[in-house]
């Protein structure tokens, strides 16, 4: 199952995503390896890019919302392994 939380929202900096969860991309908030749902591309997410109460520093500004899969809470997981996990979740790849 997946959760989402609305664009522009933002979680408290304790609380984690969960694998599997779908959110919008400027509202990630826990290190972590991400899948775009726009592309497939992996996005490796590490803990000294994630500011309590701040959106990622990687700004991508477009027509409609981009969201991204968390896939793994380790932003170095293996190509193969991130590839299990996506199809797992029913998430598509492009990596």
């Amino acid at each position: 199952m997946q959760e989402g939380i609305a664009v522009g929202s933002r979680r408290p900096a304790e609380m984690r995503l969960h694998t599997g969860a779908t959110v919008p991309f400027d509202t990630i908030c826990s290190p972590g390896a991400y899948v775009c749902n726009w592309s497939g591309h992996l996005l490796r997410i590490p803990e000294r890019t994630v500011v309590p109460g701040e959106a990622p520093r990687m700004n991508i500004i477009g027509p409609e919302p981009l969201t991204v899969t968390k896939i793994s809470d380790n932003p170095g997981v293996s190509l193969a392994e991130a590839r299990t996990l996506a199809a797992s979740m029913g998430v598509s790849t492009g990596f």
